[in-house]
């Protein structure tokens, strides 16, 4: 008995639970404003406090042991870099060549230590809009019939050195670019360090992962030299008669004799060579030092495409190395202007009275943050969400990510000139250890990084604030939308359907798809006012793809032309809607509808980029929220529909893309610099770079604004208003 009366009760408990979220849901739908207000406060506020509830760097990989070793990196590899660097120099005088001699030369330094050396012959990347693949490469652009006799092409310089305790199947890449046809003193100094730390590697008897480096030929750009060499590196081109490389496809002979006759101890090094699976991968390179406080400055960059990042156990072994080994001082990126603002530092005061007064309440809880700190960690945090949401690599680094392997960028910035000698030879010892500890930690994984967080903004270089911290904003921010989108819903299944005439019709052909509207069905309508929005904003994202193969086209015309063109194809799809002769189409369904359309494109994004949909709801939401017919009748003071009212014309100005970009840019640059086709190479440069964030401006955030738009300039005819009226 007891045990049937046990199992009476669970139907009765799945019920009792069921009952309370049904209850729960309607109280949440009944009261959507003031959920509204205070989910959309809270999301801000949370915003706001990242800086507060960030945490300290930790690393989570024990094996990684960094600084556990005493360094290698002596005197003696540092005036191996300091004679590199002067022989680089003197090649670079060489004017017959010099483009070639300099690979040349490294190809061969790279042998006598020991190395399997070749060199990569690549074309520079085309930026060519295509639909077809925009999140993944365009078809091989490298080197065939067409182009043999092109002359404009760019060569890394690769060497390999096979790990004695390794078994050849895991490999560290270092890369140090440089451009050929011009090198710097910095990028001389750069290549220095690199041949000294790999001449020091291939001595290393502990060496257990295969260690390559690319010394990449930039005359085409960073990004596309090592882009080039990773994808001939993952993709090969195999003969079609045999199973062995064909070295003639991709390098194939050209009318130059220099290239033709490169070779290193009598060996061709044309064939394309391989190590083990890349574990992770180091770009570093010396650049000028503005600051000069005395102290050598590293700075860090990470961000790759689509807001990706690498481990962030990469990132603190550096930072670690830096700072508490060779005493470097290490900057991330930073939002200068914040610096200066006034709200900001205000904000920052409040927060550090209230830490105060929440550490006399109880001193484990720690929130005694300065104002100066809030402020440089939200300048921090700024510009850590900024280019994880533009979408775009900040550095070579990035190229890396797409084939999922671990990278970072390092700026190395000495304290004095680097003609100085002995500076140059003080800033070499302590770069080189950075480098080799780096490695060494690295060498010590027996797996690739994964212990510790890949979703992460930083608000120092060693503070950072987890997906689980920086999430629960953006959840506030866009967790009303489907309880306004349920209410409005609600809210109009309960007017009552008239029975003496309806709503007016613009035509005798309106008649059915009236009493359509009016019945259970009604929504549908709104339904497809948003569907052929969205469509719309599907073609005018594929617009730029016809004006790019114009030719002799500035950025203002063709923005211009994007732009009519975009206007007149809304002039042919709206009137399909039938919302432009029919006034059936309640305000309430149709922001309902739009409003749910945005909850979703905006969880989309979170998958694709989180900081993008979490930059996008900063605008989006309010936008979706405020957005009321101009003309409907509302029962409140006069000082309330001035703020309703003022609220719309910002959100409507702010919210088109365009004009934000071109305000934005006018109040940091000056607006006499600001022109009409700046938003035409800011698109042009995401879509480039294959950024979702394009998809998201004008598949998500253009059909939202339009949308509201048209509900906030909606007749207010016929539906909810007429039945009151009645």
């Amino acid at each position: 008995m007891a045990v049937e009366m046990k199992e009476e009760e669970k139907p009765k408990k799945t019920a009792a639970r069921s009952r309370l979220i049904v209850r729960v849901g309607a109280f949440l739908v009944s009261h959507s404003v003031l959920v509204s207000v205070v989910c959309c406060v809270a999301g801000f506020v949370a915003l706001l406090l990242l800086p507060l509830l960030a945490k300290n760097t930790y690393i989570s990989e024990n094996a990684l042991m960094p600084g556990s070793a005493t360094p290698a990196f002596s005197a003696q590899d540092v005036m191996e870099a300091n004679q590199f660097v002067k022989d680089i120099i003197s090649k670079q005088t060489e004017k017959e060549g010099a483009g070639i001699e300099v690979p040349k030369f490294i190809g061969q330094r790279m042998g006598d230590v020991g190395a399997e050396v070749y060199n990569h012959k690549f074309l520079p990347h085309i930026n060519y809009f295509h639909p077809l693949y925009f999140f993944s490469p365009m078809p091989n652009t490298g080197i065939t019939e067409n182009n043999k006799s092109s002359r404009s092409f760019g060569v890394n310089s690769v060497g390999i050195i096979r790990a004695p305790r390794g078994d050849g199947k895991e490999a560290i890449v270092l890369v140090s670019p440089y451009n050929s046809q011009k090198i710097e003193p910095t990028e001389a100094l750069s290549l220095g360090l690199a041949f000294s730390i790999f001449s020091l590697l291939s001595r290393a008897a502990w060496l257990a992962k295969d260690i390559v480096w690319l010394a990449a030929d930039s005359r085409f750009g960073e990004y596309t030299s090592v882009s080039s060499w990773l994808n001939d590196y993952h993709n090969p081109t195999f003969g079609l008669n045999s199973g062995n490389l064909d070295a003639s496809v991709c390098y194939p002979s050209v009318s130059d004799d220099h290239w033709d006759h490169i070779t290193v101890k009598e060996k061709d090094t044309k064939v394309f060579k391989r190590a083990g699976t890349m574990g992770a991968a180091v770009v570093f390179k010396v650049t000028d030092n503005k600051e000069k406080d005395g102290r050598e400055g590293l700075t860090i960059f990470a961000e790759a495409s689509n807001g990706q990042m690498p481990n962030l156990d990469l990132l603190n072994i550096v930072h670690y190395l830096a700072v508490h080994r060779q005493g470097m001082r290490v900057k991330i990126g930073i939002i200068g202007t914040l610096l200066n603002s006034s709200w900001l530092k205000f904000a920052g005061e409040i927060l550090e009275r209230f830490g105060r007064f929440a550490k006399s309440l109880n001193p484990k809880w720690k929130l005694d943050v300065t104002s100066a700190e809030y402020v440089e960690g939200t300048a921090t945090l700024a510009s850590s969400m900024y280019y994880q949401a533009l979408g775009v690599p900040t550095g070579p680094h990035g190229a890396f990510r797409d084939y999922q392997v671990d990278a970072v960028t390092l700026e190395l910035s000495p304290k004095f000139y680097p003609k100085n000698e002995n500076a140059q030879s003080a800033f070499l010892l302590r770069s080189g250890r950075l480098i080799e500890g780096v490695v060494r930690s690295v060498n010590n994984l027996l797996e690739k990084f994964h212990q510790s967080f890949f979703l992460y903004f930083l608000t120092a270089p060693n503070k950072f604030v987890s997906v689980g911290v920086y999430m629960i904003a953006f959840a506030l921010l866009i967790s009303p939308l489907p309880i306004v989108a349920a209410a409005l819903f609600s809210s109009t299944k309960k007017q009552e359907v008239p029975t003496d005439g309806g709503a007016q019709e613009c035509s005798d052909t309106n008649t059915e798809e009236s009493e359509i509207a009016f019945g259970s069905w009604r929504w549908l309508q709104a339904a497809k006012v948003v569907f052929i929005i969205h469509l719309w904003a599907v073609i005018v994202s594929l617009l730029p793809y016809y004006i790019s193969n114009v030719p002799n086209l500035t950025s203002t015309i063709s923005m211009l032309m994007w732009v009519a063109l975009s206007i007149f194809t809304l002039a042919v799809l709206y009137p399909l809607s039938g919302s432009s002769c029919s006034p059936s189409v309640d305000w309430e369904l149709l922001k309902a509808v739009t409003v749910a359309a945005a909850s979703i494109g905006l969880g989309l994004m979170s998958i694709i980029n989180f900081s993008t949909a979490q930059m996008g709801a900063m605008l989006v939401v309010p936008m979706c929220l405020f957005s009321r017919p101009l003309k409907a009748e509302m029962k409140i003071n006069m000082c309330i529909r001035a703020v309703l009212l003022s609220c719309n014309v910002a959100l409507a100005v702010l919210g088109f893309p365009p004009v934000a970009l071109l305000i934005a840019r006018g109040l940091s640059e000056g607006f006499a610099k600001v022109s009409v086709g700046d938003f035409w190479e800011w698109m042009e440069f995401l879509w480039s770079w294959n950024s979702a964030t394009y998809l998201y401006l004008l598949l998500v955030h253009l059909p939202c604004w339009l949308l509201c738009m048209h509900v906030l300039f909606h007749p207010c005819r016929g539906g909810v208003l007429k039945h009151k009226q009645q």
